[in-house]
């Protein structure tokens, strides 16, 4: 823990409780979180975040007496004083592209660690490049990608090649299956970076330019073309999400990786129209994201950021991703699943990757690091604790 953190008021500040997937990491902390725990909610409306703690009284009457603070994501001469409040700044306020700069740049500066649930690989490579130098020397730990995306792929891979013997050459292969609804700001998030795909791949080739190489290691990505997968159970299409750069950064810093690491990431459909309708729907969804008519058209037809579905659906989501790997004749196939992945296991990921990052014995790494990279092994501990599956299936 950096020298400066130590006498801070708050172990943990949830910025964003006031909005659907912040409401439910509160009230997952207000539900699991040890007596001893120091947090406290922040947001930009007073009343609003009444109205939150209020709720969380009812979970836990203890919580009656949360601290309150007030802070604005859009004027960041509130923010440094968050920063310097708390041992962990913890924010589910998206898209991250354009609100999320101001809370990393405070936590950077303030050597706070800061965990968010972004799936933006623009705003993750632009906060590298900014940011990760400052972090290092402050000794924040800067981990973004801390729900669905990507901890179960992250974690899942990790767990993989711990099953795999070590100093050979591994390849890990990641098949992803859900059923649930993406949450408004979710849906927010990939229209804004639909927009901003010239933007995207040019934060992305100039990390890659400065980014160091692990020395005398390599790191390579996989793409099968779409494919039927008898073992898999249906159509393989590869799945061009944040996850499997998270899996190549956490495998790039990690030489429990093996000296030569490869991974591929896809989607399992079962029926060949889906995969078809898939096909036409995400090129037209982004094209459509170019206009801005077009785009505000499509910011209509999902719920607002801080909507989101009812508990009686989230109970009949899930997820299960499904992860072969190989090295020198070893095989082995993990699973991680769970429930409702865009917004109760989101919620549940978060809080327990915030409680590990204030509370656990983990690596004195810092900077920008990935969830496996900063907390890898406290969340296997935690993760199965808290209702989700990581087992070997075969």
């Amino acid at each position: 823990m950096p020298a400066t953190t130590k006498d801070r008021s708050y172990d943990i500040v949830l910025f964003g409780a006031t909005g659907f997937t912040g409401g439910l990491t509160a009230e997952y902390l207000a539900s699991n979180a040890p007596r001893e725990l120091r947090w406290a909610l922040a947001g930009r409306n007073l009343a609003k975040l009444e109205a939150v703690r209020e709720r969380l009284a009812s979970i836990d009457p203890a919580c009656a007496e949360l601290p309150l603070l007030i802070a604005d994501s859009t004027d960041e001469a509130s923010l440094p004083e968050l920063a310097e409040s708390t041992r962990v700044l913890v924010s589910t306020v998206g898209p991250y592209a354009l609100y999320g700069e101001p809370l990393v740049a405070a936590c950077a500066k303030a050597g706070t660690d800061y965990a968010d649930l972004t799936g933006e690989p623009e705003f993750v490579d632009k906060m590298w490049l900014k940011y990760d130098a400052t972090a290092r020397a402050s000794g924040a730990r800067l981990v973004h990608c801390c729900g669905f995306d990507s901890i179960p792929h992250d974690l899942g891979a990790y767990f993989t090649v711990l099953q795999l013997p070590e100093g050979e050459p591994v390849t890990v292969e990641g098949y992803v299956r859900a059923g649930g609804e993406f949450s408004g700001g979710t849906f927010a998030s990939a229209i804004t970076g639909f927009s901003r795909a010239r933007q995207t791949l040019s934060a992305g080739r100039e990390r890659r330019g400065k980014e160091t190489r692990p020395a005398g290691r390599k790191v390579h990505g996989q793409t099968r073309p779409p494919h039927r997968d008898q073992e898999q159970g249906g159509w393989v299409v590869p799945l061009p999400t944040i996850d499997p750069f998270v899996v190549r950064r956490s495998a790039a810093a990690l030489d429990r990786y093996g000296p030569d690491f490869t991974y591929g990431h896809y989607l399992v459909i079962k029926r060949l129209a889906s995969l078809a309708g898939l096909g036409v729907a995400i090129p037209t969804t982004m094209l459509a994201a170019q206009l801005p008519p077009a785009r505000k058209a499509l910011m209509k037809l999902a719920p607002s950021p801080g909507e989101g579905p009812s508990e009686e659906k989230r109970s009949k989501s899930w997820f299960c991703v499904r992860f072969v790997g190989s090295a020198n004749g070893a095989r082995v196939v993990t699973e991680v699943s769970g429930g409702d992945p865009g917004y109760t296991e989101t919620a549940k990921m978060l809080a327990e990757s915030a409680m590990a990052l204030a509370l656990d014995d983990i690596p004195s790494r810092s900077g920008q690091l990935t969830p496996v990279a900063a907390i890898g092994d406290a969340l296997l501990e935690r993760l199965p604790k808290a209702g989700m599956t990581i087992r070997v299936v075969d």
